[in-house]
């Protein structure tokens, strides 16, 4: 059932790891451009929703600065919205408008141009990475589903073709690699540590671990509250217990990963019903 897998695996490391750096370089990026324009252009942080959606970019790329930003026609900006595919274009485009021509304090010239500058060349650094981001997505779900393991890995709550690829990437395909569900777990940094001493026990969340990996399994457990009724009722569980929000969704992302442990041993997809139905026995009884 692994024939191959050695050839396939050779691109998940690079692509689907290098993916999820540039999205956090995205994000930098973005908190960037926020910061610039918070001080300088604040309008721009009222009018535009996503600072890093294409629509924004677009505008701000045009209109980097309150003056040129004012002087921005409804045509201009519902153009931009209807390349990125916005719905109520009329109505968006016209508070947009409103929004970038009302009043606001203004810094000398000077300043604003400076601030202008830095706008434009963010713009331009998030404009390349929004492209960068698409190219990769693109290869990821071209090649992912190819490896043996997708139909499983694809199977389980929370996981799609982009969060998949990464799970795969950071686990391995090797099927010997983790004995156990026990050793994928403390692999994932998803199981706590205890340390006893005397009388004294502490149980605490592993530091030292793999962040794309433990990344990917937060996510995953995150989604899965919504996509899986075992998955939520888990989490509540913990919750209810006391557990603060980070802590019950590591809990579920450990869970989690035990599953996805025993569907690629066996080689079957997950079910919902058997992966939760001792806890259901467990509560009945």
């Amino acid at each position: 059932g692994y024939r191959g897998v050695a050839e396939v695996q050779t691109w998940a490391p690079p692509i689907a790891r290098a993916h999820k750096p540039l999205i956090w370089e995205r994000t930098r990026h973005t908190q960037r451009l926020r910061h610039a324009l918070r001080e300088d252009f604040p309008a721009a942080l009222e009018a535009f929703e996503d600072l890093d959606a294409s629509d924004t970019l677009e505008l701000l790329a045009k209109a980097p600065d309150p003056a040129s930003a004012a002087r921005l026609t409804i045509t201009q900006i519902s153009a931009a919205l209807s390349r990125a595919r916005r719905r109520d274009i009329a109505e968006k485009a016209t508070r947009i408008q409103a929004v970038l021509r009302a009043e606001h304090l203004g810094q000398p010239a000077v300043i604003t141009a400076a601030y202008a500058a830095t706008t434009r060349a963010a713009v331009a650094v998030l404009t390349t990475l929004q492209e960068q981001v698409k190219t990769l997505q693109g290869q990821v779900d071209a090649h992912f589903g190819q490896h043996p393991d997708a139909e499983i890995i694809l199977s389980q709550p929370g996981l799609g073709p982009i969060l998949g690829a990464r799970v795969l990437a950071e686990f391995g395909d090797d099927p010997h690699r983790y004995a156990d569900a026990k050793s994928r777990k403390n692999y994932a940094a998803t199981s706590p540590i205890t340390r006893a001493s005397g009388k004294k026990k502490v149980v605490v969340a592993r530091f030292v671990h793999n962040d794309r990996l433990i990344d990917a399994l937060m996510t995953q457990a995150f989604s899965a509250l919504n996509a899986s009724p075992g998955a939520r009722a888990y989490y509540d569980q913990h919750k209810a217990r006391g557990a603060e929000h980070n802590a019950a969704l590591r809990q579920l992302a450990n869970r989690l990963v035990g599953i996805l442990h025993g569907c690629l041993k066996t080689r079957t997809r997950y079910d919902e019903a058997t992966a939760w139905s001792h806890r259901v026995e467990k509560a009945a009884a």
